[in-house]
């Protein structure tokens, strides 16, 4: 099989390769943390004007036509730059969820928005008592005339708080466990009744634990069919999977490469400690490790663009399995080899282990996804 890049696709990691390298360095990156959003608007312009909040979308719909594969290529490279921009939650999470259950009119109004940066969204799925389970939904839509009344709690709504528009999971019908019942909503920020409560996480970005209480949302605003959302979420959130996955592999191949320059500089008892030999199997059990889940995450990406359905499911499945494995392994290796300098605030390996950390509970742990395999 082959698993080279095409020109195209080769271009756009050179491209955010070199965005990263001559634009994002850690102490830029830090400081745009620190901004009251949570990242650099300006950053989000560029990354309009150069086409990448494109890419996931179809040419019919106003993107570039990419693939999955292109996803996994922007997210690695995002991964390996600790990119704090909300590409996650605003393009591949409720541009994803508008890609997939939208009609031509609201495409035409929201995901335009979503690729040329004007509108920035988020998607609200998970709630305090849900766990990873996606089908456990207590948020209720009931309908009034011709539209609905939402009421719940949705929990860890990231990037709520610089939204314009958020993708609302309900019930419509059925009991909390069912996955029939389930429906998408999209809910304007301004809309009346819903209250937020903004906090940043761990890893630097920014949530919201959301409140709706009898929010009105039109019939029109209704994603897909009625009663049917869940696969249309579950789609979304493997596709989100495969992009946290590629950050994951970005963020460890950083890692890895960093804890070897720094035992080659690092002395102790007069040599530097890479010549130590438990050392140097500790580096490449870690380099091991980084292309195991760089394997498993290409064959996510091509399942997935050969069409969703069980076996991409399983595929991306297995990615979280292996990242499960990897990405804790890894960082915990370098925080390791690095000693105390690898828990200060002041040096980048402790902020790609807590966005690893992150990741891996992000859309299910490795027991889950475990589990998860063995059903399909």
């Amino acid at each position: 099989m082959d698993f080279s890049f095409t020109d195209e696709q080769n271009l756009l990691q050179e491209s955010v390769a070199r965005f990263i390298q001559n634009d994002y360095d850690f102490e830029t990156r830090q400081k745009n943390c620190s901004d009251g959003t949570g990242f650099n608007a300006g950053n989000w312009k560029t990354f309009a004007e150069l086409g990448w909040l494109g890419v996931p979308f179809s040419e019919e719909d106003g993107g570039f036509g990419g693939s999955a594969v292109d996803t996994m290529i922007l997210m690695e490279q995002f991964g390996r730059g600790l990119v704090v921009e909300p590409f996650l939650p605003s393009v591949i999470l409720a541009g994803g969820a508008l890609k997939v259950g939208s009609n031509a009119g609201q495409k035409e109004k929201l995901l335009a928005g979503i690729i040329d940066g004007s509108i920035q969204g988020a998607l609200a799925y998970a709630e305090p008592q849900s766990r990873f389970n996606l089908a456990d939904v207590a948020t209720t839509a009931v309908a009034d005339g011709d539209s609905f009344k939402l009421n719940g709690h949705k929990a860890v709504v990231l990037n709520a708080q610089n939204a314009d528009i958020i993708i609302v999971v309900a019930r419509t019908s059925g009991e909390q466990r069912d996955e029939a019942g389930i429906s998408v909503f999209v809910v304007d920020v301004e809309a009346a009744g819903l209250t937020r409560r903004d906090y940043p996480t761990v890893d630097a970005l920014r949530a919201s634990e959301l409140m709706l209480e009898n929010v009105s949302v039109s019939k029109d605003n209704l994603l897909g069919k009625l009663n049917e959302g869940f696969v249309l979420i579950e789609q979304v959130i493997d596709e989100g999977i495969l992009a946290i996955g590629a950050e994951a592999v970005g963020a460890m191949e950083v890692l890895y490469k960093d804890t070897v320059e720094y035992c080659k500089t690092r002395e102790q008892f007069g040599q530097p400690i890479g010549k130590f030999q438990v050392l140097q199997h500790r580096m490449v059990d870690m380099f091991m490790e980084h292309e195991q889940s760089k394997s498993i995450l290409f064959m996510a990406a091509i399942r997935l663009d050969e069409g969703y359905g069980p076996v991409a499911q399983k595929a991306v499945s297995a990615l979280k399995v292996q990242l499960g494995k990897s990405a804790r392994f890894v960082g915990q290796s370098a925080v390791q080899l690095h000693g105390g300098m690898g828990m200060t605030e002041e040096l980048n390996i402790g902020h790609y282990f807590k966005r690893l950390t992150s990741i891996l509970t992000l859309f299910g742990n490795a027991d889950f996804h475990l589990k998860r395999f063995g059903r399909l």
